[in-house]
């Protein structure tokens, strides 16, 4: 098993590319299964995540080959027996995002309840709901969710809490389905809007992406269509944390700033200077960071995605920051990890308390998910003496190649067995 061992205290200064979103990619790699013709997606990011979403589509008998450096074409005209096998939902949530295509597409579909990062509960009765409305039986047998309609018709469905994946699932469902869907109360994410860019490009009907209300009229078959990824909007913050913390001046090269006004506000608050242009973000960070106080919460609100890298980036910050967490009622574990290096962090209920020291020293700790895995190299970039991360598998689910990144930036890392 894999760790990552860091010397810190090394500024980071350089350039370095943005991949494509994880988040993004993995619905819109289960949009092939819409169509019998042939999805040819670009700016796909080497992540292990993808790798399952990939294996899980094979066994399908979904047929994937590469399209040059970060493409991968999809055909989904022979598809076997719709089963998503517990072996690989569970290690990822998202494998659960083929349950509406495969319903919409074949009228059936069995698939495991979804496992992933040990976060939260992550509930998935947001999906059943609006498929049910949809006209869809499911029954749940040993473990599985087990789905058949003859086809789904339009419906208006209004989701209790905000769900990404509950939106996008339904989304692709209610593109073949018969009439016209509505969705109040939808997630508003970028990813959301990035799947339906995918969508219409394919030939559904779906507006409204990126408000709280999606429109989406089926239509009777989806046909083949060439689409690329958006750039991965939390990769770019963790940069951006990382150059906060570390100091320095990095340049992140295919960055959309227009979709993390939450988060940059934030790092000009802890006294960083940024810059941006449509497909760049530039930060400086030199001097006395200062604390900043953040309440998780969905699109455009801050991510919870961000949420470990801001309390490794506090925790080095003048001042005593406040952090509370809404989305995930388990996602504070890095603070005990944080806490080995000589962070200050106290944890009541949802909110961390985090008070700023004047320096981290390193350790050997544990990454127990993925996002907390990222604020472990924060922290470890900044920690004087070295920093040994174990367990690093979850970090490779959401980041491609991080230590060769940081590398050229600069960063003293290595990748060790």
């Amino acid at each position: 098993m894999d760790k990552l061992v860091i010397e810190g205290g090394a500024a980071l200064t350089g350039t370095i590319d943005i991949s494509g979103a994880k988040n993004a990619a993995l619905p819109i790699l289960t949009a092939a299964l819409l169509t019998e013709e042939t999805l040819t997606v670009e700016n796909v990011p080497h992540l292990r995540d993808v790798a399952t979403m990939l294996d899980l589509l094979g066994r399908m008998g979904v047929s994937a080959s590469r399209h040059g450096k970060l493409g991968v074409a999809l055909n989904a005209r022979s598809l076997g027996d719709p089963v998503a096998p517990y072996d690989l939902v569970k290690t990822m949530r998202a494998s659960v995002l083929v349950l509406g295509p495969l319903l919409a597409r074949l009228g059936s579909a069995r698939v495991s309840l979804p496992g992933g990062c040990a976060i939260g509960l992550r509930p998935v009765d947001q999906h059943l709901k609006g498929l049910q409305a949809m006209g869809a039986t499911i029954t749940m047998e040993q473990g599985y969710m087990v789905a058949s309609a003859p086809r789904l018709k339009g419906a208006r469905i209004c989701m209790d809490l905000v769900t990404v994946t509950g939106t996008e699932n339904i989304m692709m469902a209610a593109s073949l389905a018969e009439g016209r869907t509505v969705i109040e109360n939808a997630a508003r994410e970028p990813e959301v809007v990035d799947l339906a860019g995918c969508l219409n490009a394919m030939g559904a009907r779906v507006i409204g992406a990126g408000t709280d209300t999606i429109t989406i009229d089926g239509v009777e078959r989806l046909h083949g269509a060439r689409y690329r990824v958006m750039p991965d909007r939390i990769e770019t913050g963790t940069f951006l944390a990382a150059a906060a913390a570390a100091g320095g001046r990095v340049r992140l090269n295919g960055a959309r700033a227009d979709i993390l006004d939450a988060v940059l506000d934030k790092l000009r608050e802890a006294g960083a200077k940024v810059e941006a242009a449509p497909d760049w973000i530039e930060i400086q960070a030199h001097g006395t960071r200062q604390a900043v106080n953040l309440r998780t919460a969905p699109y455009p609100g801050f991510p919870t995605d961000m949420q470990a890298q801001f309390v490794a980036l506090n925790s080095v910050a003048q001042g005593t920051a406040v952090v509370t967490e809404t989305i995930f009622e388990n996602r504070f574990m890095h603070a005990q990890e944080l806490r080995r290096l000589g962070a200050d962090i106290e944890v009541e209920g949802n909110t961390a308390i985090v008070k700023g020291v004047t320096r981290l020293d390193g350790a050997t700790v544990m990454a127990t998910d993925l996002r907390a895995s990222a604020s472990l190299v924060v922290a470890g970039l900044v920690a004087r003496g070295t920093t040994t991360i174990e367990r690093v598998y979850h970090l490779d689910r959401g980041y491609e190649r991080i230590e060769e990144k940081l590398s050229r930036l600069g960063a003293r890392i290595r990748r060790v067995p």
